[in-house]
C-alpha cells in the first residue's frame, strides 16, 4: 500500500506539472487577426455603441489581448488598443512595415532586386516566412519579399 500511494503522488505530481507547463504555454501563444474590411471602427469598449477610437484598414494586423463576446481586445504594432468587433477580422496573416522605408525585393536576400520601396504603415498578406524574411503582397497584388526586422 506504501508503494501504490508514493505512485500515485508523482503521478498527480507529474500531472500537475504538465498542466501548468500546458497553460504557460497556452498563454505564451499569442493570436493574431487582421482586419476585414475597410473603415473598420476600433471602439473604447466591446459595444457598437462605444466611442469610435479609430478606423483601420483592410488587412491591418492586430494583437488579441482578450475575448469579451463577439468582441476582441485587441492592440497594433504601436501598441494602441480598443475593441473590434470578431466578425471583422480574419486569421488571414499580414505584416505592417515598421520602419521609414523598407525595401521590397525580388528575392529573400539583400542580393536580391528591389522592386519597389514600402512605407511606415504599409501593409501587406503574407504569403511565406522564410527565416528573416517575409514573402508578401500588397493591395494592388505585386508580390516581392522584406525583411521580417523592417
Amino acid at each position: 500500500m506504501r508503494l501504490h500511494h508514493n505512485v500515485m503522488k508523482t503521478f498527480v505530481g507529474m500531472t500537475a506539472l504538465c498542466l501548468a507547463l500546458a497553460s504557460g504555454a497556452a498563454a505564451a501563444a499569442q493570436q493574431h487577426v487582421s482586419v476585414r474590411g475597410e473603415k473598420v471602427n476600433l471602439r473604447s469598449a466591446p459595444s457598437t455603441r462605444a466611442e469610435v477610437v479609430w478606423q483601420l484598414g483592410s488587412g491591418y494586423p492586430l494583437k488579441v489581448l482578450q475575448r469579451k463576446g463577439s468582441w476582441l481586445k485587441v492592440v497594433d504594432f504601436e501598441n494602441d488598443g480598443g475593441w473590434v468587433s470578431r466578425r471583422l477580422t480574419t486569421t488571414t496573416p499580414h505584416v505592417i512595415v515598421k520602419s521609414p522605408v523598407a525595401n521590397v525585393r525580388s528575392g529573400p536576400g539583400t542580393g536580391n532586386r528591389v522592386l519597389r520601396k514600402a512605407s511606415y504603415g504599409d501593409v501587406f498578406q503574407v504569403l511565406e516566412k522564410r527565416k528573416s524574411w517575409v514573402h508578401v503582397k500588397g493591395e494592388d497584388a505585386r508580390k516581392g519579399w522584406i525583411a521580417r526586422s523592417l
